[in-house]
């Protein structure tokens, strides 16, 4: 092969690497975020006593969000729940019925492009969603009485806003460290940290806080690596639940007896 042939294949190798990674850049959020494009039912249909609310964001954006509160007596405290990067506020609804059960008052909404609401998720839209939540329970119960609930990617958009706003306390369910190292994870063969766009720096941001919190995390988890969540804890001086051979979206991570009763040791008496 002479010299002039290996310049060349060189060069298309360069090209089609540039190529790909251009591709990744240009639909990276497409693979990030995963909205349910089914319709969102109505509140009271899925749970009952729970009403439809529009969340106004500071970029004018409406979102959609379901409030309920629990049966038959007044809230000990209320609970903000931020979703992970999949599905709608539906698929929540077996936690916040729990919630309900045991005592609280709870938000859950969908973020912007998630749940029929308008506008694309990113990092800084989230975070803007998120205030919205957060400005409406606020408005219904003291602050101090508030405690943030964050699914996954979730764990990312409450910690966040806990730097501004603490909270009671701050429950992360699978956190990851952050977005870079888990997508390391998925996608081991591509320069992860130089191509994202979204950050989502969980373990910078809740070694910063001093609120009480709690990370509740499966030992078989496929999705967030179970060590990464224990990094997490560690750097919160969290502490720590563990559920044995529980996977990223079974149901005792999503409504589970631990799960709820974690969320309530957060509850101020």
């Amino acid at each position: 092969m002479t010299r002039t042939v290996v310049v060349r294949v060189m060069l298309v190798a360069v090209l089609v690497v540039v190529l790909v990674l251009a591709a990744v850049w240009a639909v990276q959020r497409r693979l990030i975020y995963l909205p349910d494009p089914a319709p969102v039912p109505a509140a009271a249909s899925v749970l009952p006593g729970a009403e439809d609310v529009r969340l106004r964001t500071a970029d004018g954006l409406e979102l959609g969000a379901w409030f309920v509160r629990p049966p038959g007596r007044a809230p000990t405290a209320a609970v903000l729940v931020a979703n992970g990067n999949g599905g709608n506020r539906a698929g929540r609804a077996p936690l916040a019925a729990k919630l309900a059960e045991a005592g609280l008052a709870v938000l859950v909404f969908d973020y912007r492009g998630y749940g029929g609401n308008p506008g694309d998720p990113s990092e800084a839209g989230l975070a803007l969603d998120v205030r919205a939540a957060y400005r409406f329970l606020t408005e219904r119960t003291p602050p101090g009485r508030v405690v943030f609930y964050g699914e996954s990617l979730g764990c990312a958009v409450v910690t966040e806003l806990a730097l501004e706003h603490p909270p009671a306390g701050l429950l992360l369910r699978s956190p990851f460290v952050d977005l870079a190292a888990v997508g390391a994870e998925v996608y081991p063969y591509l320069p992860v940290r130089l191509l994202l766009r979204d950050r989502f720096p969980v373990k910078e941001q809740v070694a910063r806080l001093r609120v009480p919190t709690v990370v509740v995390l499966g030992s078989r988890d496929s999705i967030v690596p179970p060590a990464q969540s224990r990094e997490v804890a560690a750097a919160a001086s969290a502490r720590l639940v563990e559920i044995p051979g529980a996977d990223h979206n079974d149901p005792v991570l999503l409504e589970g007896r631990e799960l709820v009763e974690a969320v309530t040791s957060l509850v101020p008496r």
